[in-house]
């Protein structure tokens, strides 16, 4: 990463000369960065910049130089885990994100690549969404809706239905809309409203190339080419063990032309199949000890 101007010499900084024995000693750049600095390698074209919802403070922005390769990390990762887009009705109830978000990005080209003829973005039309969704059903069509959480609770509120052949893919997203809730709470209330076993949940953001999916209790699983470890919220250079709850570091190899080793303002623990669970975030603070160069 010796081409990245603002991780390498935060990276010496850290590493003081050394060279990383393993993945356990490479230094992770507070994702603060992407707030105040152009993340992006030398001599690398910008082709998009996605920027965040910026509900709490400044955007951040993640200069993508090569949008194929986000298109490829995207497609292969929902195929690993969902199999063919082909075989899905692909709906989105993403009211609040805009344009030039990553995650608009990918749900239309997952909308494009269903290729099926109610794929489709409702921003707030609960009502043609539910009229889909009931379509849909006596169809026996397979189908994702992605959508965020405080959407997902308007449409469970006005327009609760038995879904069998749907799966409902929450995307976070109360902040600012709704009061808040636990993780638990928000997918009891869509279980009940929508008869289902299970509520989904993707985790991604606009520093990242790659999602991870949950399919059942927030249990995440991530594709071969990222990998979550988890740092000591006091020491945030030091990785904990499976198990244990501390801040969440990312290895993205799919940013490979910005930063593929972040720190995320994530809590969380690993356990021993790599699988993850995300447990909350740190508020309104600057994650302790990783704003070395931030400044």
């Amino acid at each position: 990463m010796e081409n990245n101007p603002i991780y390498a010499p935060y990276a010496e900084f850290i590493l003081k000369g050394e060279i990383p024995n393993n993945i356990f000693e490479i230094p992770f750049l507070p994702i603060e960065f992407f707030k105040k600095e152009q993340i992006i390698c030398k001599s690398r074209g910008i082709e998009e910049i996605f920027f965040s919802s910026g509900t709490t403070g400044k955007q951040s922005k993640h200069l993508i130089s090569d949008t194929s390769l986000y298109k490829r990390s995207f497609l292969k990762s929902f195929e690993l885990f969902y199999g063919k887009i082909s075989n899905y009705c692909v709906l989105s109830l993403l009211p609040s994100y805009k344009k030039n978000s990553s995650l608009i990005f990918m749900i239309d080209e997952l909308i494009s690549q269903s290729n099926h003829k109610k794929s489709g973005s409702y921003l707030e039309d609960y009502e043609e969404l539910a009229s889909t969704l009931s379509q849909l059903e006596k169809e026996q069509q397979k189908t994702i809706l992605f959508g965020t959480s405080y959407a997902l609770l308007d449409l469970a509120e006005q327009f609760p239905q038995e879904l069998e052949y749907t799966i409902i893919m929450e995307t976070g997203g109360t902040k600012g809309k709704r009061r808040e809730y636990l993780k638990e709470e928000l997918h009891k209330i869509l279980k009940s409203a929508f008869s289902l076993q299970s509520i989904h949940s993707e985790y991604g953001m606009t520093e990242l190339l790659s999602q991870s999916y949950s399919k059942d209790k927030g249990i995440f699983q991530s594709p071969a080419w990222k990998k979550i470890l988890i740092r000591d919220v006091n020491d945030p250079l030091t990785i904990l063990e499976n198990n244990k709850t501390g801040g969440i570091n990312v290895i993205d190899l799919a940013n490979i032309y910005s930063c593929p080793f972040i720190a995320t303002q994530d809590l969380g623990k690993t356990f021993n199949d790599d699988s993850f669970l995300v447990l909350g975030r740190f508020e309104n603070v600057d994650v302790r000890g990783c704003n070395l160069l931030v400044q």
